[in-house]
């Protein structure tokens, strides 16, 4: 007896089709595309300055490391502009006022005394490393120890200063406060951007704080959270599976909106890039004109281009304090038990 064998295609098994997870270890697509912004910006800057001939041609002072004050080619070239006086020069100040603007009076972070907790606990971890770079490090602070372990001293025009019944050799001044106090000036050796550090790290620190809540709660649309953790036993999951619910109801139209203090943390950011970029065209530009005097006095003075990365430096000092309150955790879960992650 025939068997009859049907001639229609065979049915297809159901392919169940996953998205590759983000590593712990790594930062996600969104947040890599937040970090290209800052080298993207000091490049921009730097190219800017080179092309730019009203920058060019005005005058470098190496020492100072920004343009010549009475012939500076832009108001934001000038140190004293209100921008540098009032919010660079008090820039943690601000850094910290907007965290706790948006901290403490969203409700996605104030719904949980444990998320308040953590939030300042990671707000003391990146102030701590900002203090111990820019303030002191059991001594003077890490750019000024790094200055002086490249090379650089305090010139002061006197080769030795008196204070109070002993001669200080210029060489004593070992931060750069107590060289200025004296009438000295660095000298030598590398100087690390603090400028480009403090807008850097504290820029990323709001935007790591307002930009995940603002994806947690739906306030960017189109995004999820890519954040993958690692759990006790080693899995690892979404960040979503340690997210605390909102207590006894869903979120609210409030809780997807960004609220005052979460506007008032995105324009202190904006004025954080805007000021990165004045800092890469007019100040500790990569490329400084520096004047040296020959050994001899039948030879003139001569300009040589040299290549400085206080920027760089600076940049990279940031993100050194940026990883371990970040990314780390999300690989550690101790580590996470105590400075949490954002909008979780």
């Amino acid at each position: 007896m025939a068997t009859t064998t049907s001639s229609g295609p065979e049915p297809m098994s159901p392919r169940t089709t996953t998205a590759a997870r983000n590593p712990p270890q790594l930062p996600t697509s969104l947040e890599t595309l937040a970090l290209i912004i800052y080298p993207t910006v000091l490049a921009f800057g730097t190219l800017f300055s080179v092309i730019s001939p009203q920058t060019r041609a005005s005058p470098y002072d190496s020492t100072g490391q920004s343009h010549v004050q009475d012939l500076a080619p832009s108001y934001f070239a000038r140190k004293n502009n209100l921008f540098n006086v009032l919010f660079v020069k008090r820039g943690w100040a601000w850094i910290t006022v907007a965290f706790f603007a948006f901290a403490f009076t969203h409700p996605a972070v104030t719904s949980s005394t444990l998320r308040k907790v953590r939030a300042a606990i990671r707000w003391a971890a990146i102030t701590g490393w900002w203090f111990l770079v820019t303030q002191w490090c059991f001594g003077p602070a890490l750019i000024d120890r790094g200055f002086r372990l490249t090379g650089g001293q305090c010139a002061i025009a006197e080769s030795n200063v008196i204070q109070g019944d002993k001669h200080t050799g210029a060489r004593d001044f070992v931060t750069a406060v107590a060289c200025k106090a004296a009438g000295g000036r660095w000298s030598g050796g590398h100087d690390i951007s603090g400028h480009v550090f403090l807008l850097v790290l504290g820029s990323w620190f709001l935007l790591q704080e307002v930009g995940w809540v603002a994806v947690r709660v739906g306030a960017l649309a189109g995004h999820r959270d890519e954040r993958t953790v690692v759990m006790g036993d080693g899995a690892v999951k979404g960040a979503g599976v340690e997210a605390e619910k909102i207590e006894g109801q869903e979120a609210t139209t409030k809780h997807r909106t960004m609220g005052l203090g979460g506007r008032f943390a995105l324009i202190v950011v904006g004025l954080c890039l805007w000021m990165l970029l004045m800092t890469a065209i007019y100040f500790h530009t990569w490329f400084e004109k520096v004047s040296t005097l020959s050994t001899t006095q039948k030879e003139e003075t001569t300009d040589m281009l040299t290549i400085r990365s206080s920027q760089f430096t600076g940049l990279m000092t940031a993100f050194v304090g940026i990883y371990p309150v970040y990314i780390l955790p999300r690989w550690i879960p101790a580590l996470r038990d105590i400075v949490g992650l954002p909008g979780i």
